[in-house]
């Protein structure tokens, strides 16, 4: 085989490139949530995390475009117990439960997130770089 003519060929593939504005950490987090409309609050896993938002797993199937109320449960360097409170909106959801058992992933972008809060979760993802 020619490798002229080999290389004079067009090369076809799919590329990939990152769209993501925040570089994601794995993580295995237990957090609470909430419905905007409700009280009553449900337990859920975070299984990654950016300063953009999170790949959550839930009991439930949530629309696209929901908001929930997020409580986050993490420790940082020294051991201590955090909990972040934030408000966030599912931008993506899966309707097969899959890898996940039971539960059904969806990613959330943060829309409202105390300084307080912003400054716990920089801090605890310097400490996973």
């Amino acid at each position: 085989m020619d490798t002229e003519e080999n290389s004079s060929k067009p090369h076809y593939g799919i590329v990939n490139f990152e769209r993501r504005k925040y570089p994601r950490f794995s993580i295995d987090l237990p957090i609470e949530y909430s419905r905007t409309d409700s009280l009553i609050a449900h337990p859920g896993q975070a299984a990654d995390i950016s300063e953009g938002g999170l790949l959550i797993t839930l009991p439930e199937r949530v629309a696209l475009g929901q908001r929930l109320r997020l409580k986050l449960f993490f420790a940082s360097i020294s051991e201590s117990l955090y909990t972040m409170e934030v408000l966030v909106e599912v931008v993506w959801r899966s309707s097969a439960s899959g890898e996940f058992g039971k539960n059904y992933p969806c990613g959330v972008k943060f829309i409202d997130v105390r300084l307080m809060d912003m400054n716990k979760l920089e801090r605890f993802l310097e400490s996973l770089m």
